[in-house]
């Protein structure tokens, strides 16, 4: 693995790194989706993706949608999964709540706690780096909405801004969609949000729900959407016909940096790749002086 101070631009390494991953839904006894998704089996490469960066996270956060029906043993299956590989990466795991999941079962099945249908929410320090989760599920309903409470809490909690800013996670992004059904799946009354998130120390919102990627701004702040991991949509179709397909899955890699926050997409794909770059490549440009490297690796040939 390249050491994270081995550059060769303008700009210094990212100070915090967070795997983005959304919408497992997860199934008891490993059913396939719809009869047709294997969500326990692309989770599990998903996860080998994952390892294969080489590198620490400061977290890895999951943006909801944990499970497809809300059941204990797809819980069970989802820790089973994830917790040993973030073991592994010395990583803690988010959990956000999505419209598909159970307040009870989650809180049970992920957090040993006693069952209840209170929001599941949560603030976490990466660091300096501020994380809140939001929960905008609505027990019985596929839309999203964040209670008069919640936000007065969310209030609070970014009343004092911390070291290195703040990351909102939550399942319904603040977005629209030129998906003509999504509309009525969206996050409710998002200007009451919108309150609350402007002129705060708020850098960027996370987000799931729409089972393809996409980005846009809220208040002023960067939101990024990942893809899911079961299945995705296909947007190559005409908006009123797009459908899901197994092909696409990705997770994002977000590195926070002093000045800026990037959303990369990572396929999570068997593909063959080139072997130009690699870190021996980087050890022997890194030795060379600025002049010489530029000499070596910028000039295009005559």
């Amino acid at each position: 693995m390249v050491a994270p101070s081995v550059r060769f631009g303008q700009h210094p390494p990212a100070r915090r790194t967070i795997v983005h991953v959304s919408d497992t839904h997860l199934l008891a006894d490993d059913r396939p989706l719809a009869g047709r998704y294997d969500t326990q089996g692309n989770l599990v490469r998903t996860i080998e993706a994952i390892e294969r960066l080489g590198i620490a996270p400061d977290a890895l956060v999951f943006t909801g949608d944990l499970t497809d029906l809300g059941e204990a043993e797809a819980y069970a299956a989802l820790r089973r999964t994830v917790e040993p590989a973030a073991a592994r990466l010395g990583a803690p795991v988010v959990w956000v709540a999505g419209n598909h999941d159970e307040r009870g079962p989650l809180r049970a099945g992920l957090f040993g706690e006693e069952p209840g249908e209170e929001p599941i929410t949560s603030v976490h320090d990466l660091g300096g780096l501020r994380l809140i989760v939001l929960d905008s599920t609505v027990p019985g309903w596929h839309h999203g909405e964040i209670d008069a409470t919640q936000l007065r809490w969310l209030g609070e909690v970014l009343a004092e801004p911390a070291p290195l800013g703040t990351i909102l996670a939550l399942h319904h992004p603040p977005l629209p969609s030129h998906i003509p059904f999504f509309d009525i799946l969206e996050l409710r009354d998002q200007g009451r949000l919108a309150e609350v998130v402007a002129g705060s120390d708020v850098r960027a919102i996370l987000a799931g729900h729409l089972h393809y990627s996409t980005s846009g701004t809220f208040a002023g702040v960067p939101v990024s959407v990942a893809a899911a991991t079961c299945y995705t949509m296909d947007l190559a179709r005409p908006a009123e016909t797009v459908n899901g397909m197994d092909a696409g899955q990705s997770f994002h890699l977000v590195h926070v940096y002093d000045d800026t926050v990037t959303h990369a997409v990572v396929p999570v794909v068997d593909a063959e790749a080139g072997d130009f770059f690699d870190a021996e490549w980087v050890a022997r440009m890194a030795a060379l002086s600025p002049e010489a490297r530029l000499e070596a690796f910028s000039r295009k040939p005559s």
